[in-house]
């Protein structure tokens, strides 16, 4: 495989921020080790710039259809492109809230997850301070690039 075909398997495991894909070129060994080892010792502007590129949960960019494809199929297999009109309101008012409190989204790996639990676990982290925050949304970043990673095959040499 060569750099570039790397980087088109696997440049988008981190939403928009294929820096992490290049960060772990020649892969050898654990990926998914390798690629959060990369994001983990990245500097504070590039954990908050890989949280950014998220989108909200049930968002604009959703309605929109602006989304990476695999954040399309995230949020689809999480009925939130199903969600009723009270749902939907309380994700743009949760989206809202949750933006104004830390300065980026929302971010939860979606997978296996109801409608309710999104919004419960939504209600429920407004109540984190900022760093514990920043660093759940992190986590889940792993988790997310973790499941994407799931559905590609192993980068051949």
């Amino acid at each position: 495989m060569t750099r570039a075909e790397f980087l088109a398997a696997y440049g988008a495991v981190y939403e928009a921020s294929p820096w992490v894909a290049e960060a772990v070129w020649p892969p050898s060994g654990d990926l998914a080790a390798a690629m959060r080892a990369a994001v983990d010792s990245a500097s504070y502007e590039q954990k908050l710039a890989l949280i950014r590129a998220h989108p909200e949960l049930a968002g604009r960019t959703a309605i929109a259809g602006e989304m990476a494809e695999a954040s399309k199929r995230e949020q689809s297999g999480a009925g939130l492109d199903r969600c009723t009109p009270e749902e939907f309101a309380q994700f743009q008012r949760l989206n809202g809230a949750y933006n104004a409190r830390f300065g980026f989204p929302f971010i939860i790996a979606v997978k296996g997850l109801t409608r309710a639990d999104i919004l419960a676990a939504f209600r429920a982290r407004l109540d984190n301070d900022p760093q514990t925050e920043f660093d759940t949304a992190l986590e889940q970043i792993h988790r997310i690039a973790g499941f994407r990673l799931a559905d590609l095959p192993e980068p051949k040499a």
